[in-house]
């Protein structure tokens, strides 16, 4: 025999055709929600920039109002941070530690940051010289 038999294969097709036919208009499309514009185009807010020196003291250096840095406490950090929460929440606070600290010290800031419910927490790295 030397002829193939195809009518099964055209069987096979049909009854493919038949169930993407029935199925194809019960299918919802995704919806995609865009982000707007005048959403995204609103310009963060400068970083506040929490200082830790060689002896575990803090700085706090506030970037929207210039480069100055300042001596702080911790308490005094805990109350500059209330009292910029109502009036700029989605500030970002990047710690600058300097690199003997000891890393206990990087987590006890990070802490008090997340206690105060600070959203954007980063760390603030130098380049490597090549």
């Amino acid at each position: 025999m030397n002829e193939i038999n195809v009518v099964p294969y055209i069987d096979v097709m049909l009854v493919l055709l038949v169930i993407f036919m029935v199925t194809a208009p019960l299918m919802n499309p995704g919806q995609v929600d865009l982000p707007q514009v005048g959403k995204s185009s609103d310009a963060a807010p400068a970083p506040l920039e929490v200082i830790i020196r060689k002896d575990a003291t803090l700085a706090l250096r506030d970037h929207a109002r210039g480069s100055k840095e300042s001596s702080v406490t911790r308490n005094e950090l805990i109350a500059i941070l209330k009292a910029r929460k109502g009036s700029q929440a989605k500030q970002a606070v990047v710690i600058s530690a300097d690199k003997n600290v000891r890393y206990e010290e990087v987590i006890n800031v990070m802490d008090m940051l997340q206690q105060q419910n600070i959203q954007k927490v980063g760390l603030l790295t130098k380049l490597k010289a090549e």
